[in-house]
């Protein structure tokens, strides 16, 4: 089963895309967003190159849980997408996920890989494998 992965900015969505038997996903593309507002049709085509069985979408909180102010617009991408497409949109939490992508990034790369704006779709990588390793048994 293909999954697509959104790391959700409002400058910038990192994509990720992977699949349950590996439970391991890899960076595609960081999308140009104009106050989280992407191109639809870049997304529109990535899900019908992939044909995800579902989509999860990045739910920024803060480090106690309480939702912060990119909470309800991420939460608004992910009904977007939902509508617009005619897909399933699940949320995962994204707790430090994108201080982990530069982790994984730094170990693989060194600093220049810091410095490089594939973060987010790094990020997204992390998203997926960890929603593939809480919910695929």
């Amino acid at each position: 089963m293909i999954i697509l992965s959104f790391d959700f900015g409002m400058k910038k969505i990192g994509v990720a895309v992977g699949e349950d038997v590996t439970k391991k996903g890899r960076p595609l593309i960081v999308l140009k967003a104009l106050n989280g507002n992407p191109n639809w049709n870049i997304i529109k085509n990535l899900i019908e190159y992939w044909h995800p069985k579902f989509i999860i979408v990045g739910l920024p909180l803060n480090i106690n849980g309480t939702k912060q102010d990119i909470t309800n617009k991420s939460e608004k991408f992910a009904n977007i997408l939902k509508y617009k497409f005619n897909i399933i949109v699940k949320m995962h939490d994204e707790r430090l996920t994108t201080v982990e992508a530069k982790s994984i990034m730094f170990k693989k790369r060194g600093f220049k890989a810091l410095k490089q704006a594939k973060i987010h779709s790094f990020a997204a990588v992390v998203i997926l494998e960890s929603w593939l390793n809480l919910n695929i048994k």
